[in-house]
This record gives C-alpha cells, sequence and structure tokens, in this order.
C-alpha cells in the first residue's frame, strides 16, 4: 500500500498551476504512481499528481464551500468519490464550527433483513476506507484549518478515463440545464439530446453528467411542475394562460367528488380563427396522447390557404352523451354561440345524439372515409371474386345526381348483390341524408366530406406525444403541434405573396384579376373545376366574341 502524501514531494513538476483550475487542464507531465493493491495485485496508471492539490494538514480555507471544492477535485484528480460525513454547527450564529470529508467507501452497508430474500442483491460499495479530511474553524485568522488527515486507501481507484462517472464529479450545470429543456419541449428524444450535448462538449468523459442524471433531472422537473397535482397544475397553466391573454377561453367539468372529468379550452387565435373559418368543421377524438388514456376531441377547419386550423381542444373522461354534451356547451359558450353551419364527425351515436340537442341547426354530415371503411368491414365477404360492390357503392355515393338517381342505384346495388338484408347497409341507408352527394348539394361544406383534418393533425400529435405524458408536458407538446399548423400557414402566405399560379386560360380577365387577389390554391380549383363550362359561356356569348381582347 502507498503513501500518496509522502511520494508527493518527489512528483513535484516545476509549473503548477492554481488548484481551482480544472485538472483535465493542468499539465501533461504523466507519471507512473503506484495506487493501490487489490487482491495481491499492483495496478498502475499515469496521472498528473500536483503537490498544491494534495491536502496537508494545517492547509487552509477561507469558506465550507472552498474545502470542498478542493476535496472533490482531489478526488477527482486521484479517482475515488468524496463526501461529506458531519458538519457541526455553532449555536450562537448557526456558522459550520467543524466538518468531515471522506472517501464515498467510508463504512459499510447496513444488513437488510430481506437479503435473503433478493436473488440479484446490488454489488458492495463500502470498503471501511479511512481516508478522510476534517477540518476546524480557527478564529483567531477566521478560517478552517485541516487537523486530521488520512490519504491511504484500501481499495483500487478509478483511472483517469473512468474518473468523471463517479457521482461527485457529475452536475448538471445552468447551462446544460437549459439546453436539456429547450431539446424536451422541441419534443427530442433523450437520448438523442445526450448524444448532442455530447458531441459539442467534444465527448461524453468531458461533458460533466450522464445519461441517467439527464434523466433524473428531466423527472424532477416534471415532479416539480406537478407539485399541486394534476388538477392544481392545470389550473395554474389556465391562470397562467389567462394572464398572458385574457382571450384565453377554458371550461372544466367536476364530479360528485369534485374531481376534474372533462377540459376544454381554446386560446385566442383560435377563438379567432373561428370567426372568420368556423362556418365548415370538423370533429373527432383519438386515443393514446396522455398518460391518463382520456379520449382527445380536437374541433378543425380551413383557412383560406386550405391549412388546417384549431378550433378547440378537450380531454375527456369518456365519449358519452353527456360528455359530448357538455363539450359542445363549452365550445359555443368559447365561441360567443356561433354555431357552425356544417359539421362533419364519425358515426357515433353518442356525438350524433349531443348534436340534435346542442347544435339542432346545424347540418352533422358524416365522414365518407369512414363510411368506406366500414364498408369494407361489413361488406367483406361481398368482395370475393372480383366483386365491384365497392366501386358501386361509392358511386352511389358521389355519382347520383338526384333523389330519384340515386334511390336507382341504391336498389340495383342491392338486388345485383343480394344485400338486401345486410343490417349495416340499411342503418346506412336511414342516413343518406348526410353522406349521398344528392342530397348535400344545398348544404355548405367547402369542398370538405370527411374528418380527415383532425385525422390529419391527431397523426401530427401522435408524432410529439406518448401515452405515459403527464398533462403539463401533453398540453406543452399540443401547443407545439398547433404552433406548426400555424407556421404552414404562414409559409402559405408567404408563397401567396411572392408566387402567381400558372393560368391555362391566359386570356380571361377574371382568373387574372383573382390570381392577383386570391390563394393560389383557390385559383387553380376553380379553374379546373369549371374551365369546361367558362369556356363554353366564352365562346358562344356574342357579347363577348365581339368585344377586342385585352
Amino acid at each position: 500500500m502507498v503513501d500518496l502524501s509522502e511520494e508527493t514531494n518527489e512528483l513535484m513538476i516545476t509549473m503548477i498551476p492554481p488548484w481551482k483550475e480544472d485538472c483535465q487542464l493542468i499539465s501533461q507531465n504523466m507519471k507512473k504512481t503506484q495506487i493501490a493493491q487489490h487482491n495481491s495485485t499492483l495496478i498502475t496508471f499515469s496521472r498528473p499528481i500536483i503537490a498544491k492539490k494534495v491536502p496537508k494538514l494545517g492547509m487552509e480555507f477561507d469558506t465550507v464551500l472552498e474545502a470542498k471544492d478542493f476535496w472533490k477535485s482531489y478526488g477527482g484528480m486521484m479517482g475515488f468519490d468524496v463526501r461529506q460525513l458531519y458538519a457541526n454547527k455553532c449555536k450562537l450564529d448557526n456558522s459550520v464550527s467543524s466538518f468531515r470529508l471522506i472517501c464515498a467507501k467510508e463504512g459499510q452497508r447496513r444488513p437488510d433483513k430481506r437479503d435473503h430474500l433478493t436473488k440479484q442483491p446490488l454489488a458492495e460499495t463500502r470498503t471501511s476506507c479511512q481516508v478522510r479530511m476534517s477540518l476546524k474553524f480557527a478564529r483567531d485568522i477566521k478560517k478552517y484549518v485541516i487537523c486530521d488527515l488520512e490519504l491511504n486507501h484500501n481499495h483500487i481507484l478509478q483511472i483517469p478515463e473512468t474518473s468523471h462517472m463517479m457521482p461527485s464529479q457529475r452536475k448538471i450545470s445552468e447551462v446544460q440545464a437549459l439546453q436539456i429543456d429547450l431539446a424536451d419541449e422541441a419534443g427530442i428524444r433523450p437520448k438523442e439530446t445526450h448524444e448532442l450535448t455530447s458531441l459539442q462538449a467534444g465527448g461524453k468523459d468531458v461533458l460533466g453528467y450522464t445519461k441517467q442524471d439527464q434523466k433524473n433531472y428531466l423527472r424532477s422537473k416534471r415532479k416539480q411542475d406537478l407539485a399541486y397535482g394534476e388538477a392544481g397544475s392545470l389550473l395554474k397553466y389556465s391562470h397562467r394562460q389567462l394572464l398572458n391573454n385574457p382571450s384565453f377561453q377554458y371550461a372544466i367539468q367536476l364530479d360528485n367528488e369534485e374531481k376534474i372529468t372533462n377540459i376544454f379550452w381554446a386560446d385566442a387565435r383560435m377563438v379567432i380563427d373561428y370567426a372568420i373559418f368556423g362556418d365548415v368543421i370538423t370533429f373527432d377524438t383519438t386515443y393514446c396522447t396522455n398518460k391518463e388514456i382520456r379520449p382527445l376531441g380536437v374541433f378543425c377547419g380551413f383557412n383560406h390557404h386550405r391549412e388546417i386550423v384549431i378550433f378547440g381542444a378537450a380531454l375527456l373522461y369518456d365519449e358519452s352523451k353527456e360528455s359530448f354534451m357538455w363539450l359542445f356547451e363549452s365550445f359555443l359558450e368559447a365561441h360567443m354561440q356561433k354555431k357552425p353551419k356544417t359539421i362533419f364527425t364519425d358515426q357515433d351515436p353518442a356525438t350524433a345524439s349531443a348534436l340534435v340537442e346542442k347544435m339542432p341547426e346545424t347540418y352533422d354530415g358524416l365522414c365518407v372515409w369512414h363510411i368506406m371503411q366500414n364498408a369494407i368491414r361489413h361488406l367483406g365477404n361481398k368482395l370475393k371474386d372480383g366483386s365491384f360492390i365497392l366501386r358501386d357503392f361509392k358511386a352511389c355515393m358521389y355519382n347520383s345526381e338526384d333523389q330519384f338517381q340515386f334511390q336507382e342505384s341504391w336498389d340495383a346495388l342491392l338486388q345485383r348483390y343480394k344485400v338486401e338484408d345486410n343490417s349495416w347497409l340499411k342503418s346506412i341507408y336511414k342516413v343518406k341524408e348526410k353522406w349521398a352527394h344528392c342530397y348535400m348539394k344545398k348544404v355548405c361544406t367547402i369542398g370538405m366530406r370527411s374528418t380527415q383534418l383532425s385525422e390529419s393533425f391527431n397523426s401530427d400529435l401522435k408524432d410529439f406525444m406518448r401515452s405515459s405524458l403527464d398533462i403539463i408536458h401533453f398540453l406543452k407538446q399540443f401547443e407545439r403541434v398547433v404552433g406548426g399548423k400555424r407556421y404552414k400557414e404562414l409559409q402559405a402566405e408567404y408563397n401567396a405573396r411572392q408566387k402567381l399560379p400558372r393560368l391555362k386560360m391566359i386570356h380571361s380577365p377574371l382568373l387574372k384579376h383573382a390570381a392577383q387577389s386570391s390563394a393560389a390554391y383557390i385559383v387553380s380549383r376553380t379553374e379546373n373545376n369549371q374551365i369546361s363550362e367558362y369556356q363554353v359561356a366564352y365562346i358562344v356569348s356574342p357579347q363577348l366574341a365581339q368585344q377586342p381582347s385585352m
């Protein structure tokens, strides 16, 4: 066993920097030093030994923190973990009068009565190491002085390449904590965040913390966010949103035990967007976005660029009629009782029943995509041997010009495939006014026939969310996804001002004017859908034919 204090004088180097500097930036002068003897095998490795970094009896420190930093620096240099054993305080002024800093392997682990039941017990980390540094406060010089010192270890020490893994040498700085918070808010996984910060620092050995330290930091931060419980944290979040913008709207429903069951919210931008674009909306629910596995309901619509806009969202206790009735009532209150002209939903009877009671004037259209999926599910036995039943069903949905043609096509479909007794076809026929094109000619749809807007938004949500998210973290991620949709609207606005649509009808003054004042998508859609009718009117009209071209 080697006494390091005796070897220090032999390992003096000419230029000795202050002990507070980082050990990794000290000298590159290395000497072979015998460190420990373990199981009769002598372990040797290279390590810089700096005289002023080795404690000595009588060494003085101005503060307790300075002494702790010195001991931590010495432990990192030599390769052993450190901790504080005790600190005595003066009864007069509550200042520290004496304390002892030791090797982390001091003492022995207390025996556990459950050890005989443990299949894989934890490895031992204590070896009764006697290495210590005791300090007392000298009132005559007002400094802390080393009064007791032992530097001989009874265990193997860490090599320089592994010293950074010791707990005393690991700490997340304020700058690193800010980077971790920003990456977490951006939806970057902890593993990728740790890899990025390691590359920025120059390697994991100089980063200053491990991947587990980062996980522990995020876990403790989330616990702090939920210090008042999920209900209290939710109210605190809503209050903070109200302070930032008084137009923020939210509603909370409580049960008989005064526990939160349903939550609805809409920020100021959602309220403004609904006032402008809220004539036709879609509503759908999705799961697996939060820790409580509550269904998330989102109200969506189109803006003037045909981009998705959000009008409100809700976390529901269940998908019952009562929950939907409360939700629609809260939605109308948040938007000053303005009801949409048309709303598209899936084939949920609870949603339909709640809409009839809360929005009787609103046209409730069914999502044609969900209808086709249900058709595949319920007519699967008729799809064999090259059957065209789905094609004929879609023809009934889209190609019938009037109600009589629809009825003829529907009767022909039932007879051709012998499905007169199919219960699903009977049920979907009863609500044909909600999905057949011929019944919806006078319905305001702005080209919308499904809840694909909500489905698309839900898909984007699941890219950023997990079922393990707590309520506060869920709301932050929801804000991120909504912010991404709003940025797409800005991109569309930029393109509309930067670029003009290419016109096929180059002699049309009407479309030329529309191209300069309307969104490119609307102009191109109008041109493609109505080009034949407009060309006929343009050619056969005598007045237009006699006018000189502009």
